[in-house]
């Protein structure tokens, strides 16, 4: 029973993460991310050493009302390593709509991840995926796209 909780910990430690990313809340995903964490986002074309290394780069390239992605975690397959370690596997999807490009991209990508707790808390010290596939579309191609609410607009953060 206490291996399942801490798996459910986990579990709502990724979907937190996966959230803070698509409303660009910096603040709360600095909580996910152990101090020491690494990261190989695209195969490890981005990879970056440190919380706020990870963090500046989401923001340098997300942290804008005209970048809106949607990235969900499926599938999740943890294993508890240690009292204080785990593993994961998580199937991605995403779709991430750039106004200023006007671009759309969607794919599809399998996340590896290692995590530590510390003082009681699960962390992510490691982050990074794989694609299976990345297809882009310019929104022109279709006249009929539109965009027809933007959250960043009315919320503030």
């Amino acid at each position: 029973m206490d291996e399942l909780r801490e798996i459910e910990a986990i579990k709502r430690l990724k979907y937190k993460y996966l959230r803070c990313l698509d409303l660009h809340r910096w603040d709360e995903m600095r909580e996910c991310f152990a101090d020491d964490a690494k990261s190989a986002y695209g195969g490890g074309k981005y990879s970056f050493d440190g919380r706020e290394e990870i963090l500046k780069f989401l923001m340098r390239h997300m942290d804008r009302p005209t970048f809106l992605t949607s990235h969900t975690g499926h599938q999740p397959e943890i294993d508890i390593t240690s009292p204080t370690t785990a593993v994961g596997v998580w199937a991605l999807h995403d779709v991430c709509i750039d106004l200023d490009a006007g671009t759309t991209l969607r794919g599809s990508a399998f996340y590896r991840d290692e995590y530590v707790k510390v003082d009681g808390q699960w962390k992510i010290k490691f982050t990074g995926y794989h694609r299976v596939y990345e297809e882009t579309e310019n929104r022109a191609d279709t006249p009929s796209l539109k965009l027809t609410e933007n959250g960043f607009l009315h919320e503030k953060k």
